[in-house]
């Protein structure tokens, strides 16, 4: 619990920093971000402050963890560079008025804080465990890490591409992982997180590592995810039609007709 402590404490001080950068810039979209790279930070110190009990093979699930947040937290930097600030965010601001600050301070960035501290929980006891040995279902949480990894990765890709093509403007992307899921990358982030729990299970506490994913997944279809974006094309006819076709979240055929 002293690991557990002690990371919350320094994803407070990181999110402090990230939302005097935000607020430098006039952009609390940055929030999105510093989300990736929080859990490349929180992965670093949980290892850190248990180098007494460190083996080589913690560093499976740590790198892992690093390997997606950096990537996103790159993803996202590269993607909204010099842009707006996100249509998300622009509404929060309208809403909040001059109170926006002290809004997006707690219900943006300490929110954040709390749901990447929730979410990251399976590295943070894996880190702090007596570990003695990989097992079969750690071994088996890995090749379902990169499954996820590959749904978000391509699907990212795809849709990257999509977009810089003019002819594509106001369009919807509708083949390549898109064909069978509305939200490759998304359904990726999920079983990711599915494959980190099962890598970090190897004692009785580590169990509970299982809040991680199901509360990503919860978020992702039913929250802040499929729901705010799916908002935004609710009017769009040909979107509507891709979504009577297509798979919500897990990859599956094209319906009848599709």
């Amino acid at each position: 619990m002293e690991t557990l402590l002690l990371t919350l404490i320094v994803v407070f001080i990181y999110m402090n920093i990230v939302f005097l950068i935000a607020l430098k810039h006039k952009n609390n979209g940055l929030v999105d971000v510093g989300w990736g790279f929080g859990f490349v930070v929180i992965s670093i110190f949980s290892l850190l402050i248990n180098i007494d009990k460190f083996l080589i093979i913690k560093l499976i699930p740590t790198i892992l963890v690093m390997l997606w947040g950096l990537r996103l937290s790159y993803y996202l930097f590269k993607r909204n560079y010099k842009k707006e600030e996100d249509y998300r965010y622009k509404d929060m601001r309208q809403r909040w008025g001059n109170k926006v600050n002290i809004n997006a301070y707690f219900k943006v960035f300490m929110l954040q804080g709390l749901l990447m501290s929730t979410i990251a929980l399976p590295i943070i006891f894996f880190n702090a465990s007596n570990l003695e040995k990989l097992n079969l279902l750690n071994i088996f949480g890995i090749i379902i890490w990169i499954i996820g990894y590959i749904f978000e990765v391509v699907g990212d890709y795809q849709l990257k591409k999509f977009i810089k093509n003019p002819n594509n403007k106001g369009k919807i992307m509708t083949y390549g992982l898109w064909k069978y899921t509305r939200h490759p990358n998304y359904f990726g982030e999920s079983v990711m997180w599915w494959g980190i729990f099962l890598i970090t299970i190897n004692s009785s506490l580590s169990y509970y590592g299982i809040i991680s994913p199901i509360f990503i997944t919860f978020l992702l279809v039913f929250i802040s995810g499929i729901p705010l974006l799916e908002k935004k094309y609710e009017n769009n006819k040909e979107f509507q039609e891709y979504a009577k076709k297509t798979s919500k979240f897990i990859p599956w055929f094209v319906k009848k007709g599709g």
